[in-house]
């Protein structure tokens, strides 16, 4: 997994699981607290998440809103569109475009 970026859009890479959660952990932290405005973090070079992966958004989510700024999830690949919908968390996070259920391929 990697990360780059700075307090306002950050690059997400690689697998974001259980082995690298504690250090995207830190990086989120760091650039929810040290920033403002809109969080961007972009997805395009992510190949999966687990479900730890996924608890790393959620916890960068909701230290965002407390911090009164927000998580905006751009670039999200077609198979974590389905996980976010199929677990309504599409409905929570913030995610550029938008993702339309009905339009996303079943497997």
């Amino acid at each position: 997994m990697h990360i780059r970026g700075d307090h306002a859009e950050l690059v997400v890479g690689g697998r974001l699981d259980v082995r690298s959660a504690a250090d995207a952990r830190t990086v989120l932290r760091s650039a929810v607290d040290d920033g403002a405005g809109d969080l961007v973090l972009d997805l395009t070079e992510l190949n999966s998440w687990d479900a730890t992966g996924l608890g790393v958004i959620m916890g960068a989510h909701r230290r965002a809103g407390r911090a009164g700024r927000q998580l905006v999830l751009r670039g999200v690949p077609p198979q974590m569109q389905r996980l976010l919908v199929a677990t309504r968390l599409h409905r929570i996070l913030a995610i550029e475009g938008g993702i339309a259920a009905d339009s996303l391929p079943r497997v």
